[in-house]
């Protein structure tokens, strides 16, 4: 039997991951791989409430902060105060890279296989939000880990790219396993009534360029849904308001809220400046969406022009004209989702990304045993 224990990103707990609608989304594969016989440990760097999560997360066992400990002294003996279940354990493997070196030295002191996973370059989001002492130790960070990590988990070709020019880790190491869908969920349904023209989830930060495509709706008549919460909720809404009776303001929601969401709207738009390996785009696309992203890293390796969805610039003006397009052409809407379905199906259903990575657990495990001889 096979133990993993996954390290969540630094600062993260599982109640976080509910408030901000994403817990469905995160435990859905460690769910399917428990029901494969995986014992399933997390991490977390929540307080005593995240206990109140294991009705929820049945057999999977929750490793937190119970003491209550200033943060920085359960960071540091983390790999003590969870001792026991690390020693038990036989392979250790990060969420994301902020924490990773947490994990990292966790893995060094219990002699475990590590795994590395990043679902998006920590250290390029930093330099994109101009953060140069985030991104120095982003750098670091990645640098130390990568070296020592037997495996290093990306979720792109382009990121791979990366990794290999700025840390040069033996290309064996590196694994691409995409972000998933859970399809099942994700479906299109026709009986949905379509009560907004044009969806947008995700984050309301200057990355996802929310501002340029609120300008974009001005000429349009359109109803458009934001959901998400962010640092630029408070300005977005002063600025921009409901548009008049245009725009719905709806915050943060459940991930198993989203598909029906989707389905009551007829385009879904990704305006963003950059992304790792956008969850809520493939989402839309498995519910059969046609769906707009900006021509930025991480958005235009998933959506081909014209094929599976429209790409568009990042100015307010080639939005606009993307949304004109597919409201003028509901043949060409409906052939972009269908397709955009099937994408998803053949690169990011839950059944593929749980094998690849059941996988990628196996093979770490048999070469550990292998040089054990």
């Amino acid at each position: 039997m096979m133990h993993l224990v996954l390290f969540f990103t630094r600062g993260m707990s599982i109640k976080a991951w509910d408030d901000v609608g994403m817990f469905d989304r995160e435990v859905a594969i460690y769910e399917r791989l428990r029901d494969h016989g995986v014992v399933v440990s997390f991490v977390t760097y929540g307080y005593s409430d995240d206990f109140g999560y294991r009705d929820r997360l049945q057999g999977i066992d929750i490793l937190c902060n119970r003491w209550r400990l200033p943060s920085r002294v359960y960071q540091r003996f983390l790999y003590l105060l969870h001792g026991k279940s690390l020693k038990a354990c036989d392979l250790i493997k990060t969420n994301q890279t902020n924490g990773a070196d947490i994990a990292m030295r966790a893995a060094q002191f219990w002699c475990k296989p590590f795994i590395a996973r990043c679902g998006y370059m920590w250290s390029v989001h930093a330099s994109n939000r101009k953060s140069t002492t985030e991104s120095q130790h982003a750098r670091s960070t990645e640098s130390e880990v990568f070296a020592v990590a037997n495996r290093v988990v990306v979720t792109t070709k382009e990121m791979t790219d990366y990794v290999l020019l700025n840390y040069d880790p033996p290309f064996e190491k590196l694994k691409v396993i995409p972000n998933y869908v859970e399809t099942e969920r994700f479906v299109p349904d026709s009986e949905q009534s379509e009560d907004f023209d044009v969806i947008f989830v995700g984050r309301l930060a200057l990355q996802k360029n929310v501002s340029a495509f609120l300008t974009a709706l001005s000429d349009l008549d359109v109803r458009a849904l934001i959901i998400g919460d962010g640092e630029l909720c408070g300005r977005l809404q002063s600025e921009y308001g409901d548009m008049n009776g245009k725009v719905r303001w709806e915050g943060n929601v459940p991930n198993s809220r989203l598909p029906s969401l989707m389905n009551r709207s007829r385009i879904f738009v990704l305006p963003s400046h950059y992304e790792g390996h956008p969850k809520t785009l493939i989402e839309a696309m498995s519910c059969g969406m046609p769906v707009i992203g900006a021509d930025s890293p991480g958005i235009r390796e998933i959506i081909h022009h014209g094929v599976n969805g429209l790409l568009c610039g990042t100015d307010s003006k080639s939005i606009r004209r993307s949304l004109q397009e597919l409201l003028d052409n509901p043949g060409l809407a409906d052939s972009l989702g269908k397709n955009a379905r099937q994408y998803v199906l053949e690169h990011f259903s839950l059944d593929r990304v749980f094998e690849m990575e059941y996988q990628l657990y196996k093979e770490v495990l048999n070469e550990r045993e292998s040089h054990a001889y």
